[in-house]
């Protein structure tokens, strides 16, 4: 009997070879992306409706999908000669909202600026779980902005033009602090967010990461935010894609997927 890592490796290779991405398939079969992403990673059981289902979307026959030796070239009903290529996995493309991107920045500044544990590096992860959290819950994005994996973990890009520009306009004060003995890089917040720029969800979201780790130390934070599939998954240096949210496992998930549910009835 083949196990939920082995069925859903198998529906992600047809998938791939029919050049469908998450969302086209997800789409036809009437089930979500995040909910598709769990069964490809094998974190989510696809009952026999859904799969029933995936094989007419894909084009597969049951029994040879589920035979101990598969073969995907047999299993394709009208696989071409010329697909012999895998495409590569859709990527989400972060398109920076800049207005929004500061007023996040000075609303999490007017909730934490005068902790001292708060500077750059704990501002920095505030920033990245409350974007990669937000696109998770609801596959949209909430900054878009870039994050790079450096030493101490997510750095957003841009960050310092748009700092820069925002103590020009009088919006916010940088200042160096000695923290334990550390120079510490801070921001003060000189004028409000503009909370009608948020919409519920939104607040909510930045809300709950404020809640949960802004009183973490500079290095806690740093170390939680290694253990994160976005982060694990990406090679130093290059950008996170916020696609990788979907194969987070707890305690990184925010999200309840269908499977949970059916855990807990």
């Amino acid at each position: 009997m083949l196990t939920q890592i082995e069925i859903g490796q198998r529906i992600a290779l047809l998938r791939k070879r029919k050049d469908l991405s998450q969302e086209d398939l997800a789409k036809n079969i009437n089930l979500s992306r995040s909910s598709l992403a769990q069964i490809e990673l094998g974190n989510r059981s696809v009952d026999i409706l859904e799969l029933q289902s995936i094989s007419m979307a894909l084009g597969f026959s049951l029994d040879e999908f589920m035979a101990k030796h598969f073969d995907i070239n047999d299993s394709l009903h009208h696989a071409s000669e010329e697909d012999s290529e895998m495409p590569e996995e859709r990527v989400s493309v972060p398109n920076l909202k800049v207005d929004k991107f500061k007023n996040v920045l000075l609303y999490i500044l007017e909730r934490c600026a005068g902790k001292p544990n708060v500077g750059e590096t704990v501002l920095y992860k505030l920033l990245y779980f409350s974007d990669f959290n937000y696109y998770e819950l609801y596959e949209e994005q909430l900054t878009g902005a870039t994050y790079r994996k450096l030493q101490f973990g997510p750095v957003p890009q841009k960050m310092e033009s748009i700092v820069i520009e925002m103590i020009n306009a009088g919006q916010l004060k940088r200042v160096k602090t000695e923290y334990f003995d550390k120079v510490q890089t801070r921001y003060l917040p000189l004028v409000k967010a503009d909370l009608t720029q948020f919409l519920a969800s939104e607040k909510d979201t930045i809300d709950r990461v404020i809640d949960q780790m802004s009183d973490w130390s500079a290095s806690m934070i740093s170390e939680y935010s290694h253990g994160d599939k976005p982060w694990k998954a990406t090679a130093d240096g290059e950008a996170l894609n916020y696609e990788l949210a979907f194969y987070r496992r707890p305690p990184y998930s925010v999200r309840v997927y269908e499977e949970d549910k059916r855990d807990d009835v």
